[in-house]
Formats: structure tokens, C-alpha cells, sequence
């Protein structure tokens, strides 16, 4: 698949043709699952209305699961939205199905599958919203979702798929279970037993994937491949075949987003300094270097992005 070309979809909800209207950037409304945000471990009980409210996995998951998010309708998303590329595979289970779609690059749209797996992406994707979601997203480590799907995570990468068409009729039972419960704790705790349920039978990830992924997210991604493929003791060639079996992309590649998502982290926080200060703490060789990456993950130049996130 080219650079330009449009996200996959596959699902059983099948394709439509249409016009996609130009959006603005934001990112996206359940990444707080992945950037360790998690703070309010079973949430606010009285949260479940409205708004976004995080919470964290049980420890024993911590190998698996980034965390989750719960969403109401004023969590406020915008009709198209960019989606910028996540460390985390990225489950939605809208709790009311609405229709959405794939905004493609030519102008035309492709039906977004029921309760989406959203795998890792190394490009933006614009996404149009059908109404006001109310659900709860779940972050999944990529070894993570390749113990829990059972299937190559090269499949899923820079895909949107069903989860039911990954899990079966247990993913539609666990959306209905979540759906009926009332406070943002008790559908917590209910991820937390199911997960630990449905991963209980499967191969645990590779150990060598495991520690891999824990170094590149440590350094955020300051890690050369090389240097890592000689801290764990292997070839940089078994390296990037078991990323992608286990992962999705290749180690660079995943290496590049977590430097991303660190620079767009200092970028929009209050001093977070100038951005040549910003490349050089983010491990990028130079200002240029950081540019480029912006330009293609979040589809414009660092200058855009701040403005656009400050302007909503």
C-alpha cells in the first residue's frame, strides 16, 4: 500500500462511495487510553453522560492493555476528524452503532465496520463521524491484540476491522453487558475480567517482543534499531519479522511514532520550548528531521498542529 492510498477496511459492514468534506485536526478522542493518563483508576461513577473519563487496567494486564476510556456524547468530536497514528491497537465499542466512514485521500469514503479495531497506522486518517458516540475504547499493547486475536498484526496494520468479525458473537455480548451497566467502575472492572478471560487460553506474546516494545516506549523511541537488536541479544532481521507478526510495523517505523507522539506531547504543553529544543530532546538529528515527521503522521507542520489544537 502506497502512502496516498486509502485505509483499509475490513468488516462485514462492506463499503460506500461518497463525497468526504475536508476537516480539521484534532486527535483523537480516546487516545488518553494510551498516553498514561489513566489517573482516575475505576473513573467517576457519575461520569457515564457525557465527557471522557480514563481508567486503568488491572496490573496483572499491564503486558496487554494500555488502558480504556469511557466516552459520552459531549465528549464533543468534530463531523471529520483526523485521526493521527496511536502506539496501541485501538478497540471501540459504541454502545449505540452509528454510522461512520473513511474520509479517503481522493475524496470518497468507505464504511467504518461496527465495533472497530482500529491497528497500528503510520499515516493520519480522516474519519466521518455519524453522531455522538457513547461507549468505551479499549488501548491494547500490540502483543497484546496478537495474543488476544491469534492473527498476524502485519493483517491489521493500517487497517479499521470488526472486532466481531475477529472475536465472534462474544464481542457483541460484552458491548450489550457494558451498555447495561450504569457506573464507569463497574464497566472497568468487567473489561478487567473479561480480557483476563478471553487472553487466558492464548500464546503469551514472545518475550523478545515484549522487551523490545518496553524499550522503544521507555526511550520514547530514542532507540536506535541496531542498538536494540544488541541489547536483547538477536538479529535486527528476527527483530523486525517478529514486529511484524507481533506488531504490526516495522520496529523504525514504531520507533518513529512514539518519537511523534513525544514531541507533539512537549509541543503542546505550556513551555515546552522552541522547536529546535524540541527536536533535540525528542532524539530527531535536527528541526527538518522533526518537520518531516509531522508532515506525514499528523498530515502538517508542527506550527499547524499547535494551532489547530489550540483553536479546537
Amino acid at each position: 500500500m502506497t502512502r496516498d492510498s486509502a485505509p483499509r477496511v475490513r468488516g462485514g459492514d462492506g463499503a460506500a462511495a461518497g463525497a468526504g468534506p475536508a476537516g480539521g485536526l484534532r486527535v483523537y478522542g480516546v487516545s488518553a487510553a494510551v498516553e498514561g493518563q489513566g489517573t482516575g483508576r475505576r473513573g467517576d461513577p457519575g461520569a457515564g453522560h457525557g465527557g471522557t473519563v480514563p481508567g486503568s487496567p488491572d496490573v496483572r494486564l499491564r503486558d496487554y492493555v494500555h488502558g480504556y476510556v469511557g466516552f459520552g456524547p459531549t465528549m464533543g468530536l468534530p463531523a471529520v476528524q483526523r485521526v493521527l497514528p496511536e502506539v496501541a491497537v485501538m478497540l471501540v465499542l459504541d454502545f449505540v452503532a452509528r454510522p461512520s466512514r473513511l474520509v479517503t485521500a481522493e475524496g470518497g469514503a468507505a464504511r467504518m465496520p461496527s465495533l472497530p479495531v482500529i491497528g497500528l497506522h503510520d499515516r493520519p486518517v480522516l474519519v466521518e463521524h455519524g453522531g455522538s458516540p457513547r461507549g468505551v475504547a479499549i488501548g491494547l499493547t500490540p502483543p497484546g491484540a496478537h495474543a488476544l486475536f491469534g492473527v498476524a498484526m502485519s493483517e491489521l496494520a493500517n487497517t479499521y476491522t470488526s472486532l466481531a468479525d475477529l472475536l465472534g458473537g462474544r464481542a457483541w455480548c460484552l458491548v450489550e453487558q457494558l451498555s447495561q451497566l450504569s457506573h464507569w467502575q463497574a464497566r472497568f472492572a468487567l473489561l478487567d475480567r473479561t480480557l483476563a478471560q478471553w487472553l487466558a487460553g492464548t500464546n503469551a506474546p514472545a518475550a523478545t517482543v515484549l522487551r523490545a516494545w518496553r524499550r522503544l516506549t521507555e526511550s520514547a523511541g530514542q532507540l536506535t534499531i541496531a542498538g536494540l537488536s544488541d541489547e536483547l541479544g538477536c538479529s535486527r532481521r528476527y527483530l523486525e519479522m517478529r514486529f511484524g507478526e507481533q506488531v504490526g510495523l516495522p520496529p523504525k517505523t514504531a520507533a518513529r511514532i512514539l518519537r511523534f507522539k513525544g514531541a507533539a506531547r512537549i509541543l503542546t504543553a505550556a513551555g515546552g520550548g522552541s522547536l529546535s529544543e524540541i527536536a533535540g530532546r525528542c532524539g530527531y538529528s535536527d528541526q527538518a528531521h522533526l518537520n518531516r515527521d509531522f508532515r506525514a503522521l499528523a498530515g502538517c507542520t508542527p506550527t499547524e498542529f499547535l494551532l489547530r489544537r489550540s483553536s479546537g
